[in-house]
C-alpha cells in the first residue's frame, strides 16, 4: 500500500512501534515533515533511502534520544524513551559505540552487567555476530567491519523486544552480511521486532516489508513483492527511482 508520508497505513495492537505525524528540526532545517507508520511485531522492516534523507534521525526518534518538533512516537505501547523500555529496545548506530581499549569480551560483559543482562549472554552473542575467534582481541584492533559487529553483540544482549539497527551491514564481506540477514530473520521468528536501515536497495528482498524514504518523507510503505507489482519495476531500486520521479511530477 502506498503511503504519501502522512497517514499511517497499517496500525493496531500488532505495532511494536507507532509513529504519527513525527517533525524534527535540526539547525534550522526540517529533517523529518510528517512522518507516519507502524511496524509490526516479530517483523523485519527495512528503512531504505539515500545518505541524508532522514533514517539516522528517525532511528534516533524511535529510541527516544531525538528532541522533536511535533507528533508522537510509542514503542510497546510506551512513548518512546521511556525509562521501562530501556531493557526491552536495543539500538546500533552507525558509529561504533564501544571501547576500544577493551577486548571484546570485556565490551560485553560490560554491557551485559549495565543492562542487568545474564553474562551467559555473551557467548551467545559473540557466535550469533561471527566473533568468536576474536573475543579476546582488543575491539581498537579490529577492522571496522568487526567493530560494528561488537556494537551489534551489545545491542543483541538481554534478547530485546524491539532492535533498532542503524546500517548494521555496512563495511562487512558478503558472505557475513547473509549471514546476519538470517540472524535478522531468525530473530523475528523468535518474535523481535526489527527496524534495519540500509542505504543499499539490493538489501531490500531480506525484508519483510519496506519505507522507503526521501527527504525526510516516506514515499512507500509495501511490501518488496506488492512494491515491485505496483511499480512494474524490476528491481527495489529501479522502483525507488519510480516512485522519486512520480513524486517529483506531482510537486511540479
Amino acid at each position: 500500500m502506498m503511503n504519501n508520508g502522512s497517514q499511517p497505513t497499517h496500525h493496531g495492537p500488532d505495532a511494536a512501534v507507532s509513529v504519527r505525524d513525527l517533525r524534527v528540526v535540526r539547525g534550522g532545517r526540517t529533517v523529518l515533515d510528517g512522518v507516519s507508520f507502524d511496524v509490526a511485531r516479530g517483523s523485519v522492516t527495512g528503512l531504505l533511502g539515500p545518505s541524508g534523507c532522514g533514517k539516522s534521525t528517525l532511528m534516533r526518534s524511535i529510541v527516544g534520544v531525538q528532541v522533536m518538533a511535533g507528533g508522537a512516537v510509542e514503542v510497546l505501547g510506551h512513548p518512546a524513551g521511556s525509562k521501562g523500555l530501556r531493557r526491552s529496545v536495543g539500538y546500533v548506530t552507525q558509529a561504533p559505540s564501544v571501547y576500544a581499549d577493551l577486548s571484546v569480551r570485556e565490551n560485553l560483559h560490560y554491557f551485559a552487567a549495565v543492562l542487568g543482562a545474564p553474562p551467559s549472554d555473551v557467548d551467545r552473542v559473540v557466535e550469533e555476530v561471527g566473533l568468536s575467534s576474536h573475543v579476546d582481541v582488543l575491539t581498537g584492533r579490529l577492522s571496522g567491519g568487526q567493530e560494528a559487529r561488537v556494537s551489534l553483540a551489545a545491542a543483541l544482549l538481554g534478547t530485546p523486544e524491539v532492535l533498532v539497527l542503524d546500517e548494521p551491514t555496512v563495511g562487512v564481506d558478503p558472505v557475513l552480511r547473509r549471514d546476519l540477514w538470517a540472524l535478522f530473520a531468525s530473530l523475528a521468528e523468535a518474535g523481535s521486532t526489527l527496524l534495519v536501515s540500509s542505504h543499499v536497495m539490493d538489501e531490500a528482498t531480506r525484508c519483510g516489508r519496506l519505507l522507503l524514504m526521501r527527504d525526510g518523507r516516506i514515499l512507500a510503505d509495501d511490501t518488496p513483492g506488492d512494491l515491485l507489482e505496483r511499480t512494474g519495476a524490476p528491481d527495489i531500486e529501479n522502483a525507488f527511482l519510480d516512485l522519486v520521479a512520480q513524486t517529483d511530477t506531482s510537486a511540479a
